[in-house]
C-alpha cells in the first residue's frame, strides 16, 4: 500500500496526537488541523488523500468543513471519517448528510482505525483505476468518433437543397444520416435509425455508409444500394439487431423522386401549394432477411421546385415529456397545418418537440431530415477552369459493349461502363457529364427502344408510378433485345472528342419527321434529353431510329 496524506482535524490536542502517532506510524504523512476552518485551508493548500475530521470543533464544524471540502473536490474523490462520540441515529446520520463516507467512535481504537485506512487506501486505488480508465476511454472515444463522423457525414455538408439535424442520447449516435450526389446530378439520401443508442447502434452505420457513398458515387440506383446496404447489413450486424430507415432519389432534372421506407414513421411530401402527403412504409428494415426474400417497394413521386420531403426517425413521434406523454403524430401534422411559410417548417418542427419536451432532453436518438426540389447548382466555373488548364494529352481509342436481353433484365451497366471511363486519363474531370449523358441514351434505348414505354405517362403522379411499374413487369417478361454501345475517343487540340453511339433492336421512330416539329421533339425527348442537347457538341439519329450518335468535347467550352 502506497503512503497517504492524511488531514487529521480536531480541536483536542491530544486525540489530535494519538491519531498523528497511529497514522505515521502505519507509514503515511500527517497534516494537523484544529478546527474546521484551518481544515478547509488545509485541504486547498495541501489536497490529501483522506480526512479524518472531528465532528464538532470551534469557528467551524465538522459538518460544514465537511460540506465546504465536498464543494471544493469536486468530482474527486476524498474520503472522509468522522471522529465522533455521538451515538444518536440522527446525529450520524447528519453526519453522512454532510458528506462522510464513516465513523470512527471515541476512544479510538488503533487496530479499527489501521482497517479503516487500509480500506479506503484500496478505494481509492480502485478509484484511481477507474479514472485512468475513464480517461483512456474517453481518448478512444474520441478517436473513434472523429473516424466514425469522417465516414458516414462525408457528403450531406455541401448540398445546397437539404437540411438535417441529428439529436444523441449519447456520445455515438443510433441514428445516421448520409446523402451525395450521382454522377448524373441526382441526389441520394439516406435516413437510418438502428436498434438502441450509443457505440453498439453507431457500428452498424459504417459498413452502412461505406456501401451508400460507394455506389451512389459509382451511378448505382437506389434500388440496388438498398438491397447491397441490407445484404451488408445481414453479414455484419449480430441477431436481433436492424436498422429502420428510409432513402429518397431525387432527379433534379426531371422534377421525380423515388422513395424507399422501412420501418420508420411515414415521410411525408409537403408541397409548395400547402397539400400534405403521408408516404407510409412498405419495406421491412435493414438487416432483417436474408436479400433473396428482401423485396423493394418504392414510392415514385412527381414534384415541382420548393416541394419538401421530410423523413425522420421515431425519436420525433415518440418523444417523451415529464408527464410521459407522446408528441405523437398528431401534434406533427399540426406544425404543418400551422406553419404558413414553408421554409421555416424545419425549424418550427424542431422547436416544437423541444416546447414540448421543456427543454428536459430526448430521451432516444432524434433525426429530422428536410430535402427541397430545386434545380441543380451550376458547376463552379473557376474550378472548371482549372481542370482546363490541368488537362493532359488526349489518346486515341475505342470500347465496345454488347447488352442482350439477360443482362437488359437484371443488370445496371452504369458503374461499369463508368469505371472503365473513370481510369481513362482526362476523362475523370467530366464523369458526372459523361454519366448524364450516357445513362440518358441507355435508358431511351431500353424504356422506349426495347420496351417500348410512353413517357407521356410520367407527366403525373399516378402515370409516374404506372410507368415504372410497367417497365418492371415488362423486363420480367422481356424474350429478346439487345443493345450496343460503343465509344471512341479522339484526340482534338488540346482535349479530345468522345463520340457515344448507342444502338437497339426496337423498331425506331421517325426522327426525321419528328425533329422537325419542336413541340413534338419536346413532348417525345423531354427534359433528359434536352440537357444531353445541352452538354454534347452533336446529337444525330441514324436509321430507323434505333441508333443515336453524340460527341461530347472536352475541355467543355464555355458558351456565351
Amino acid at each position: 500500500m502506497e503512503p497517504l496524506k492524511v488531514l487529521i482535524a480536531d480541536d483536542n490536542f491530544t486525540d489530535r496526537m494519538i491519531l498523528s502517532a497511529i497514522t505515521r506510524r502505519e507509514g503515511h504523512a500527517v497534516l494537523e488541523a484544529e478546527n474546521g476552518e484551518e481544515a478547509v485551508q488545509c485541504y486547498i493548500s495541501a489536497r490529501p488523500d483522506l480526512v479524518l475530521m472531528d465532528a464538532l470543533m470551534p469557528v467551524m464544524d465538522g459538518m460544514d468543513a465537511a460540506r465546504e471540502i465536498r464543494r471544493i473536490a469536486g468530482e474527486e474523490l476524498v474520503p472522509i471519517i468522522f471522529l465522533t462520540s455521538l451515538q444518536d441515529a440522527k446525529s450520524l446520520a447528519e453526519c453522512l448528510d454532510a458528506g462522510g463516507d464513516d465513523f470512527l467512535s471515541k476512544p479510538y481504537s488503533r487496530v479499527i482505525l489501521q482497517a479503516k485506512i487500509k480500506a479506503f487506501s484500496r478505494m481509492r486505488a480502485m478509484h484511481d483505476a477507474l479514472q485512468s480508465n475513464h480517461r483512456q476511454l474517453l481518448l478512444e472515444q474520441s478517436v473513434a468518433k472523429k473516424v466514425y463522423d469522417n465516414v458516414t457525414q462525408s457528403g450531406q455538408m455541401q448540398i445546397h437543397n437539404l437540411r438535417h439535424s441529428l439529436s444523441s442520447k449519447a456520445m455515438f449516435n443510433g441514428d445516421t444520416v448520409l446523402a451525395q450526389y450521382r454522377p448524373d446530378g441526382g441526389l441520394h439520401v439516406f435516413v437510418g435509425d438502428f436498434t438502441g443508442h450509443g457505440l453498439p447502434a453507431a457500428i452498424g452505420a459504417m459498413p452502412l455508409a461505406e456501401t451508400f457513398y460507394g455506389m451512389t458515387s459509382k451511378g448505382f440506383e437506389l434500388e440496388e444500394i438498398v438491397r447491397e446496404m441490407n445484404a451488408k447489413l445481414m453479414r455484419v450486424l449480430p441477431v436481433n439487431f436492424f436498422c429502420c430507415g428510409a432513402a429518397v432519389h431525387m432527379d433534379l432534372w426531371e422534377k421525380t423522386a423515388r422513395l424507399w421506407v422501412g420501418g420508420v414513421p411515414d415521410c411525408y411530401l409537403y408541397r409548395a401549394n400547402g397539400e400534405l402527403e403521408a408516404l407510409e412504409s412498405r419495406n421491412l428494415p435493414l438487416g432483417i432477411t436474408e436479400n433473396q426474400y428482401f423485396t423493394v417497394k418504392l414510392h415514385d413521386l412527381t414534384m415541382h421546385n420548393e416541394d419538401r420531403l421530410f423523413l425522420w426517425s421515431d425519436g420525433i413521434i415518440e418523444a417523451e415529456n415529464v408527464s410521459g406523454t407522446m408528441f405523437g403524430e398528431q401534434r406533427l401534422r399540426q406544425v404543418f397545418c400551422d406553419v404558413t411559410e414553408p421554409h421555416r417548417l424545419f425549424d418550427r418542427l424542431l422547436s416544437s418537440v423541444s416546447e414540448f419536451l421543456d427543454d428536459q432532453g430526448h430521451s432516444d436518438d432524434t433525426t429530422l431530415v428536410e430535402v427541397v426540389m430545386a434545380d441543380p447548382e451550376q458547376p463552379d466555373a473557376h474550378e472548371l477552369e482549372s481542370h482546363q488548364q490541368t488537362q493532359p494529352l488526349a489518346l486515341d481509342w475505342t470500347v465496345s459493349f454488347e447488352f442482350p436481353k439477360n443482362t437488359l433484365k437484371s443488370h445496371n451497366p452504369m458503374p461499369l461502363i463508368m469505371h472503365v471511363l473513370g481510369e481513362t486519363e482526362g476523362l475523370s474531370a467530366y464523369s458526372s457529364q459523361l454519366y448524364t449523358v450516357i445513362s440518358e441514351l441507355y435508358s431511351n434505348a431500353l424504356e422506349h427502344g426495347i420496351l417500348r414505354l410512353d413517357s407521356a405517362l410520367k407527366r403525373s403522379g399516378q402515370g409516374f408510378g404506372d410507368y415504372y411499374a410497367q417497365r418492371q413487369s415488362r423486363l420480367e417478361a422481356l424474350t429478346d433485345g439487345c443493345i450496343w454501345l460503343s465509344i471512341k475517343q479522339q484526340s482534338s487540340g488540346q482535349g479530345g472528342i468522345v463520340t457515344i453511339r448507342m444502338e437497339d433492336t426496337g423498331p425506331g421512330f421517325d426522327h426525321e419527321a419528328v425533329e422537325t416539329d419542336t413541340f413534338a421533339t419536346r413532348a417525345l425527348s423531354g427534359r433528359g434529353m434536352k440537357l444531353v442537347r445541352q452538354l454534347a457538341t452533336r446529337v444525330d439519329y441514324l436509321g430507323s431510329g434505333n441508333i443515336v450518335e453524340v460527341d461530347f468535347q472536352w475541355p467543355i467550352r464555355r458558351r456565351a
